[in-house]
């Protein structure tokens, strides 16, 4: 019990960080109505790893707050990224489904965002439809490039114990 946790907390703990960085990293284009984040291409790790899904989010989180970002973006940000990370990871069975989610999610979301917090006068839709591309090539293109890329060493992202019996869709 106490390897699955740690295990879990480990794997959480470095998808943040590694979030994180990408965040500050490339922050001149991670905020605005024309944005590609980087780090968004994470909410792909819970086709691997259940623990992707604090990790990002947390990531997010914190990058958010470290970037300075206003309290609507810190909020509702995480927000979008958790229901991204949760959506890939119950489409985890369908390689190419996975990051569907995190783009529906804030393509969605974060559009208001840039209206309410940051007062930005394009339109929402305009704002969806830049925030939307540079989603798609955030988690579409680099995500799905990143997950065929840590396929092969599927097996770091396993926590021992942590499925209690091993079915035809687990991946490890």
């Amino acid at each position: 019990m106490k390897n699955k946790t740690l295990y879990f907390l480990l794997h959480s703990a470095m998808i943040a960080a590694i979030y994180v960085v990408l965040v500050l990293l490339f922050q001149p284009i991670s905020v605005s109505y024309i944005q590609v984040r980087f780090a968004e291409a994470l909410t792909i790790l819970p086709f691997f790893t259940p623990a992707a899904i604090p990790g990002v989010t947390i990531g997010c989180l914190l990058g958010n707050i470290i970037a300075g970002c206003d309290i609507l973006d810190i909020v509702f940000g995480t927000l979008a990224t958790l229901l991204g990370a949760i959506g890939s990871y119950s489409l985890r069975r369908y390689k190419f489904l996975v990051p569907i989610p995190p783009i529906v999610a804030n393509t969605i979301i974060i559009p208001w965002i840039l209206r309410f917090a940051y007062g930005e006068a394009m339109s929402i839709p305009f704002m969806m439809l830049t925030v939307g591309i540079g989603e798609v090539i955030s988690c579409g293109v680099i995500g799905i490039i990143l997950l065929y890329c840590l396929k092969p060493y599927k097996k770091i992202f396993y926590i021992p114990g942590f499925a209690k019996e091993k079915n035809k869709y687990d991946i490890v």
